[in-house]
């Protein structure tokens, strides 16, 4: 399928997602999140991909934030729709994705660009990577889940320094907040992607599924994630790759996962 703002491979499992607006530093349009949205279902439901990459072409960034011309003149009813649609149709959307999903992020992740990254499963940085939300300094507050995803991951007081200060931190300061998993240089982020990608596909689809349910479980209101994991754990037992993948350790011999 042809995509207006991004680029689609796949190859060995992996659905790799690119972002590709060069010229615009990768901003996000509604256009954009339409096509991310898309690509990103289409992936999600290909029993064939594994896991999803999303990054940014060029080595400047991954996504230098949302296209500000695009709603500078909104007034408040058409900022919450704005926002409301966002979320359901990328942010929240990439965030419950059965298929796990790493953010590659090669260069500037900022206001929007930042929330795509944070609702990614994990994230990877390159070491030029430069990560923030400087929605506070054109007179608005990041909507697209910053002020939500950015304290769960790093922490309410470095979360609301940076939000209020509207300041960048570089790819080392992220490693130490806890914002990425990991730092290498900008020729082997999507080589480390891949290579972790590779280590996923080895495990059982069914599996990683429902423990990304129970892990969202513990940050969402009014839901008991321990419930949510009594469940999911309960339910594997019927799975086709519960049976596989323990007659196989039984057996002394790698599994090969149905996916059912």
């Amino acid at each position: 399928m042809n995509y207006e703002n991004i680029l689609s491979s796949f190859q060995n499992n992996i659905t790799t997602i690119t972002i590709n607006r060069p010229t615009k530093l990768n901003a996000l349009n509604k256009a954009t999140i339409k096509d991310l949205h898309e690509a990103l279902k289409r992936a999600d439901n290909d029993k064939n991909t594994k896991v999803i990459i999303v990054t940014g072409s060029g080595e400047k960034a991954f996504v230098a934030g949302a296209d500000i011309s695009e709603f500078a003149n909104f007034d408040s009813k058409k900022g919450k729709k704005l926002a409301k649609k966002g979320q359901e149709l990328l942010f929240s959307f990439i965030e419950n994705l059965s298929t796990p999903t790493i953010a590659a992020v090669n260069g500037f992740a900022l206001g929007g660009g930042l929330e795509l990254a944070m609702s990614c499963h994990f994230r990877i940085a390159s070491d030029n990577a430069k990560m923030g939300l400087p929605e506070v300094s054109l007179g608005v507050i990041p909507g697209y889940g910053g002020t939500q995803r950015l304290p769960q991951l790093i922490g309410k007081g470095r979360a609301m320094e940076l939000i209020i200060t509207a300041g960048m931190i570089d790819a080392n300061q992220a490693l130490n907040y806890g914002l990425v998993n990991h730092v290498t240089t900008q020729a082997e982020l999507i080589p480390l992607c891949e290579k972790l990608a590779g280590k996923i596909t080895r495990n059982s689809s069914v599996a990683i599924s429902a423990a990304i349910k129970a892990i969202n479980a513990n940050f969402k209101d009014g839901i008991n994630g321990f419930e949510v994991e009594v469940s999911e754990f309960g339910s594997c037992f019927d799975t086709e790759d519960f049976a596989e993948g323990t007659t196989a350790f039984l057996e002394k011999r790698k599994a090969d996962f149905p996916g059912k």
